[in-house]
């Protein structure tokens, strides 16, 4: 098991929490510790948004759950046309149409790739839904996807609602990664033979790489990268180590920030620092939460904020923040930015706290601002961006 460096962070630090707006109600500025920062929405109109993407030219492919559409995001805000072609995805619960990326050359190839919730029969023939991974060429100036095809189709079908993942990420080797959830059935996480609880590395046609950890052995799905996983919500690449990091939801508490190692098994629900749901606050199995073999997490948020969306900032317009993990936060109705120090311990920062949104998606965009998404439904939810302020403008 890997422990150092993060013995440090395992009480979770407390968050600070800074001012409420100093500027005008339509572009709010907000205190932070870097300084002053302004809350600008590029688009609203949007209902349950889940993931974005930015294009070569600056506009935005923005995913909405449920119901299921695509949309493009310009220097005009929100699109009303939405683009044909997208699977057909089952909306149920935590189900829907879900995570956009582009393929990386898709200057070229004009590929896009789609997580969503597929229709599936259970092993008692009763209607279930998983989660599967397509990929179409993009005709954004048509509003046409066509070609559209699965090139992954998880071996997790459920009748739950529950834990459908799912994220998306090219590596810099143009492997795919996918993420999927335990549907639910938490100690399926555990059993390798599936993918419920995995993050998953594939080619970018959906076949399994030979060099894949599990490749060949006996009681594992080759495709598996990494596994012991709840419901994870945000995926992204470390701009300076090029490593995998993850968020996932815990229970009651026990929201996770993981470094993705090849093969690792992070403990769902072995360990864990959440306790079960209900007014008694039960805890998970034995109740413990390291074990020989299993990862410790690099933090941890006891109570939950319900994580979603991540990013680690590399960018100009906040040099101040470059390092920094940003973390979407549902429950907690936040941006949350944890700063990771050498000895491996934790702070975090509350932004977006007085916003009052629920938080589903954060990116770095082109011009080094923060852009999330709002996750609310009836077309109240929006993009929007931070970028630096003074309270004096």
């Amino acid at each position: 098991m890997r422990r150092p460096p993060f013995a440090a962070i395992l009480a979770a630090p407390a968050a600070l929490v800074l001012g409420a707006p100093v500027g005008a109600q339509d572009a709010p500025v907000y205190a932070a510790e870097a300084g002053p920062y302004r809350v600008e929405t590029v688009a609203s109109g949007l209902t349950f948004p889940w993931g974005m993407q930015f294009l070569p030219d600056g506009t935005m492919l923005v995913t909405e759950k449920a119901p299921a559409r695509l949309r493009i995001v310009g220097s005009d805000g929100l699109d009303p046309r939405d683009i044909a072609g997208i699977p057909e995805s089952v909306a149920r619960g935590q189900g829907g149409f879900l995570d956009v990326r582009l393929h990386p050359e898709y200057e070229s190839n004009s590929l896009v790739y789609m997580s969503y919730s597929k229709a599936c029969t259970t092993d008692g023939g009763d209607a279930g839904a998983t989660t599967a991974v397509a990929r179409g060429t993009l005709d954004p100036a048509g509003y046409q996807l066509t070609g559209m095809e699965d090139v992954f189709v998880a071996d997790a079908c459920s009748g739950r609602g529950q834990h459908f993942g799912s994220r998306l990420l090219f590596d810099d080797d143009g492997y795919l990664f996918v993420t999927i959830g335990d549907r639910g059935e938490m100690r399926q996480a555990q059993n390798p033979a599936n993918h419920k609880g995995t993050i998953n590395r594939l080619n970018d046609d959906g076949s399994v790489p030979a060099d894949n950890p599990f490749v060949g052995r006996s009681g594992f799905q080759p495709s598996i990268w990494a596994y012991g996983i709840r419901s994870p919500q945000g995926l992204a690449i470390h701009p300076d180590t090029r490593e995998i990091w993850e968020t996932e939801h815990g229970p009651q508490g026990g929201d996770e920030l993981n470094r993705i190692e090849r093969g690792a098994n992070y403990g769902w629900p072995v360990i864990t620092y959440g306790v079960n749901y209900g007014s008694s606050r039960r805890p998970i199995g034995d109740g413990i939460t390291e074990a020989p073999g299993l990862e410790q997490p690099v933090h941890y948020w006891v109570p939950s904020i319900a994580t979603s969306g991540l990013v680690i900032y590399s960018g100009d317009a906040f040099p101040e923040w470059r390092g920094s993990v940003f973390v979407g936060g549902l429950g907690g109705r936040q941006l949350a930015r944890v700063e990771i120090a050498a000895d491996g311990s934790t702070t975090t920062e509350v932004l977006l706290g007085r916003h009052g949104a629920r938080i589903r998606d954060v990116r770095e965009g082109p011009d080094g601002h923060l852009y999330v998404l709002t996750d609310v439904g009836g077309g109240q939810a929006s993009v929007l961006r931070l970028s630096p302020a003074t309270a004096a403008n």
